[in-house]
């Protein structure tokens, strides 16, 4: 899971108990796969909805 235009990927921390036992867990990006035009032209490309709102705005 990654985001073709910034890049984002998984984030990786400690899930911790009220006994403060740490356990790993991981973030994951809302990504999501949709056609959008780059370069003139459309193209399916899986990106996260930071990047998507930034393209709808800007396309407006």
């Amino acid at each position: 899971m990654k985001c073709e235009i910034c890049g984002k990927r998984a984030q990786f921390g400690h899930s911790i108990s009220h006994s403060k036992q740490h356990t790993l867990r991981r973030q994951l990006p809302n990504i999501q796969r949709t056609t959008i035009m780059v370069e003139g032209k459309k193209r399916k490309v899986n990106i996260c909805t930071r990047c998507l709102r930034t393209q709808y705005k800007a396309a407006r």
